[in-house]
């Protein structure tokens, strides 16, 4: 009995340690989704009596994500992500010295155990990926957005450390992203900004806010937010003495295609810009079709589907209070989507947890901006120089129905010198591809196609003044 004693008497100062101790420091740990094995590290932080966390995802090469609250209480470690779409909760286990719990993020769910200690990553640079020192000037930087009260940072890289030069902002796509666009194992940003700088253009390309090193909550954000943090840019560029004031331009990606024409459209400082796999037409049109294409499973009534589609984003843009909102559109998922989940035989929790990720995704500030706006509106007005570039395999944004868009748009609004390009056999990324789909993306070794780079640079090049 003493020996037994002595055992409990341990183990419950063990977990009284525990609770009052400062888990700050590195946790980590692997989760399975089907047979691939998915590395999580979590960068714990405490601040005064509370904590905050940044978590990595190295298998994907992500990092900088910054979850809005974490807790600690009673041995319960509370990471939510809501900002991000995800959310880490667990128990700590004294015996094994480790968190148990579980990673949401939408409708997956997967088990995850962190363990405390730094992980070991393989290095996944891919072939495209350029290797220091490189033949140009690279600097890392920070600015302001004073309306929003946030710094972005971000690198800038330079044909030279001396001299004038013409330069283009990179602007991300949707999701939190950090300043190398990090996607799948892929640094497209990266590879793009190396071949820009070597063919004698500037390039400013930062994270987003609320990522990596950038302040500010992302999630609370609209299309409309960022393109002022690409005003805020285009302000910094212009204190700098090597930038050729006159041929500031940007370069914007899938939503960063629309937030390019946002931001130009309020100010007189952008001499050109590139869309990337940019939309041409209504937010509502493109989640209608992508609903449709993107969706992971079979529906009997494609009609009545989209009818519903449509209904859905009826409600989430209505004038209806957040709470209202989510109410009825609550109430139309279980109507509309649940019985086709369970014809399908999908257990009952997952449906669950899809219909809640649906919703709370869709009342978000992004979400409902997002379906009332046309792009198409502002690309009308541009003055400048614009090339459109879209892959002929991409999934996600259909090139000939966007490209139309675009294409109608510009000469409506009488713009006099414009290309637009369908690029063969290129997917989102620009990756030169089997089938263009989404799962695609990582199985390639190639992150941009030189043809793409060399179609951008020799653009630009050419326009400027």
């Amino acid at each position: 009995m003493k020996i037994i004693s002595t055992f409990i008497i341990v183990f419950i100062l063990s977990i009284v340690n525990l609770y009052s101790q400062d888990i700050s420091g590195e946790w980590s740990g692997k989760a399975k989704r089907g047979d691939k094995e998915i590395t999580f590290v979590f960068n714990i932080k405490k601040e005064g009596a509370n904590y905050s966390s940044v978590m990595n995802v190295p298998t994907f090469r992500i990092s900088g994500m910054k979850p809005s609250v974490t807790t600690f209480t009673n041995g319960k470690l509370t990471i939510d992500g809501s900002n991000l779409g995800m959310s880490y909760i667990a128990n700590f286990n004294s015996e094994l010295q480790e968190f148990e719990g579980t990673y949401k993020e939408g409708g997956i769910e997967m088990l995850l155990n962190l363990k405390k200690g730094a992980v070991k990553i393989a290095d996944q640079r891919k072939p495209q990926e350029p290797v220091k020192p490189y033949p140009y000037y690279e600097e890392e930087v920070m600015f302001k957005n004073n309306e929003a009260n946030i710094t972005l940072a971000g690198t800038l890289t330079l044909p030279n450390k001396n001299g004038i030069f013409p330069v283009a902002i990179l602007i991300s796509g949707s999701g939190p992203q950090d300043r190398d666009e990090t996607f799948m194992g892929h640094k497209p940003f990266l590879v793009l900004a190396d071949h820009l700088t070597k063919q004698g253009i500037g390039v400013l390309r930062f994270d987003d806010r609320g990522q990596g090193a950038s302040t500010g909550d992302f999630g609370s954000a609209t299309t409309e937010d960022f393109s002022k943090d690409v005003l805020s840019a285009i302000a910094f560029l212009k204190t700098r003495k090597e930038i050729d004031q006159k041929n500031i331009g940007l370069i914007g990606h899938s939503e960063g295609g629309i937030i390019a024409p946002l931001a130009a459209n309020n100010t007189n400082d952008v001499a050109f810009m590139v869309l990337l796999a940019s939309t041409g037409i209504s937010g509502t049109e493109l989640s209608v079709m992508q609903s449709k294409t993107l969706r992971q499973f079979p529906v009997k009534d494609e009609k009545a589907f989209e009818e519903n589609s449509r209904k859905a984003i009826a409600i989430v843009t209505s004038d209806k209070s957040e709470e209202e909102i989510k109410t009825k559109l609550t109430a139309h998922y279980n109507n509309f989507l649940r019985p086709i989940l369970s014809n399908l035989n999908v257990p009952k929790e997952n449906i669950n947890a899809f219909i809640d990720s649906q919703v709370n995704t869709s009342i978000k500030p992004w979400s409902r901006y997002f379906l009332q706006y046309n792009p198409a509106d502002e690309i009308e007005k541009l003055q400048i120089p614009v090339l459109s570039l879209n892959g002929s395999k991409d999934t996600q944004v259909n090139a000939k129905i966007n490209q139309n868009g675009i294409r109608q748009a510009l000469t409506k609004g009488g713009n006099q010198d414009y290309k637009i390009v369908e690029l063969e056999n290129l997917n989102h990324f620009f990756q030169e591809c089997e089938t263009g789909k989404m799962d695609e993306y990582r199985k390639i070794e190639q992150t941009f196609s030189p043809i793409a780079l060399k179609e951008i640079s020799n653009w630009i090049l050419e326009h400027i003044r």
